[in-house]
């Protein structure tokens, strides 16, 4: 009865974008199927499996039977760096060489000891696994790890190109005012400039790889068996309103990292996916300061600056007088290790902490922070939503551009940085921490914070319904519907 049960079980196969930011919500993904009764394989590259094992251990990936882990070569050479890939490289080696890895995986997993694969849930650029759902007879759900109104954006490449608005004519329009063009057509969006459409349009080649990706991306998402997104209705209703309208059934669910707080399992909670070791001692160091006294500046785990802008930043934090604790991975300036002026390390040392990689989440949720200095990655950015916390924006690339206009524009939680100045930082700093705009920000943040709660955290808001009804609408194929 016991085995009969076992292979009973539905069994989904989830395989995220090789990257941090891609990794960590498919993997909350996978902890709240599990808990719901799935059979989970999560696949990983194998660059990432070794980062992983380096990062937290040997055996922190063997806890369950039920929740196993597998890998894919991602195509590119071997490498021992503790760092992201180059992303262009990274989307051109996947696209062009793991389709037939993973159709292998999947046909090895099928004839070993697990249930047989039920459902694929992939990353929404990682879209060559549609093909092996196809031949499986599968539904497959493309996980896009965006905001909605990024995703919308993307969706929006082929009429850009259309229109004539990307490429750019030449290298100067990235300069002279041409991205303050505004953008009044995109569903569900009232208005945007071309500055805050994702930055892959920033290109005078009518063959960028990137441009290309994000064409071929967003056509495949129309062959899904529906389309998730990491959030929650309140925030982005309009865009999913709109999205609804022109692709298969799109579920939002999130924010996942309030939703996966409904799973009681230590074992399944003791699986993490943080591919850098974390340094907790920067939580206990908060636990000494006082309520909203804290800046918390991190720039995620893919973007980097040059040491000019490094000093700048540094000094912004240095003249403000704030407290603050600061994530600097050992990769953040270009080609050469971040190195601090000694004198900005001695003048802070009483108010300043310094940390290679910690437990974000914990630390955007604890007391002590009051404003978050970030890169407007889309978990980061919602997990800011999640604590409440105010943000000063510094996008890097992807769709950063657009979650940074919806925070100051839309939302009302966010300042940008446009120029990475020392008097600018210290200004946009104080004013985060002190000022009335920050007042009202904070509010703001703490009125999102309630939103999110109820959309992720109440036995009946919208989160929760959608993940319900796309489990047994799409992965399961049962019509209930709440």
């Amino acid at each position: 009865m016991d085995s009969l049960d076992k292979m009973n079980k539905p069994h989904a196969v989830c395989i995220p974008y090789p990257a941090q930011g891609h990794i960590n919500p498919m993997l909350k993904l996978a902890k709240l199927l599990h808990f719901k009764g799935f059979h989970i394989t999560f696949v990983n590259t194998e660059y990432n499996h070794k980062r992983l094992l380096k990062a937290r251990g040997p055996d922190s990936l063997n806890g369950l039977s039920s929740f196993r882990f597998e890998t894919i070569p991602d195509g590119l050479p071997d490498s021992d760096v503790d760092a992201t890939q180059d992303i262009p490289s990274l989307c051109e080696s996947t696209r062009r060489t793991c389709s037939p890895h993973f159709k292998n995986l999947l046909a090895k997993i099928n004839t070993s000891d697990a249930p047989p694969i039920t459902c694929i849930v992939s990353d929404g650029v990682m879209s060559f696994t549609l093909d092996a759902a196809q031949e499986l007879g599968v539904p497959e759900v493309l996980f896009w790890t965006t905001s909605a109104c990024g995703f919308m954006c993307c969706l929006q490449y082929q009429q850009l190109i259309e229109k004539g608005l990307t490429p750019l004519k030449d290298s100067s329009y990235v300069t002279n005012g041409y991205l303050e063009t505004t953008v009044d057509w995109i569903p569900g969006i009232k208005e945007i400039r071309l500055r805050d459409i994702p930055s892959f349009i920033r290109t005078t080649n009518s063959n960028d790889f990137m441009l290309d990706f994000i064409l071929w991306e967003t056509k495949r998402a129309q062959r899904a068996s529906a389309i998730i997104l990491n959030t929650f209705n309140a925030l982005e209703h309009d865009v999913l309103e709109a999205l609804s309208t022109i692709l298969p059934p799109v579920y939002s669910i999130g924010p996942l990292n309030l939703l996966v707080k409904n799973v009681d399992d230590k074992k399944l909670n003791a699986i993490e996916s943080n591919l850098w070791k974390e340094e907790s001692e920067c939580v206990e160091w908060l636990d000494t300061k006082e309520p909203n006294s804290v800046v918390y500046v991190n720039f995620g785990s893919i973007t980097v600056m040059t040491n000019e802008q490094l000093i700048e930043f540094a000094w912004g934090l240095a003249n403000s007088n704030k407290t603050f604790l600061w994530v600097i991975r050992a990769d953040l300036v270009v080609g050469e290790n971040a190195i601090l002026p000694s004198k900005f390390v001695t003048q802070t040392q009483n108010r300043g902490l310094l940390s290679t990689w910690c437990p974000q989440e914990q630390v955007l949720t604890h007391p002590a922070i009051g404003g978050f200095l970030t890169h407007s990655g889309w978990n980061s950015t919602l997990e800011s939503v999640c604590g409440g916390v105010p943000m000063i924006c510094w996008p890097f690339f992807a769709e950063q551009q657009t979650n940074c206009r919806f925070c100051c524009k839309e939302w009302g939680i966010g300042l940008e940085i446009e120029d990475v100045k020392r008097d600018k930082i210290e200004n946009l700093v104080r004013e985060l921490m002190d000022g009335q705009k920050g007042k009202e920000m904070k509010e703001k943040a703490l009125q999102w914070k309630e939103l999110a709660k109820s959309a992720a955290s109440n036995p009946y808001g919208s989160s929760i319904c959608n993940l319900d009804n796309m489990v047994c609408e799409v992965l399961l194929n049962k019509s209930v519907k709440y």
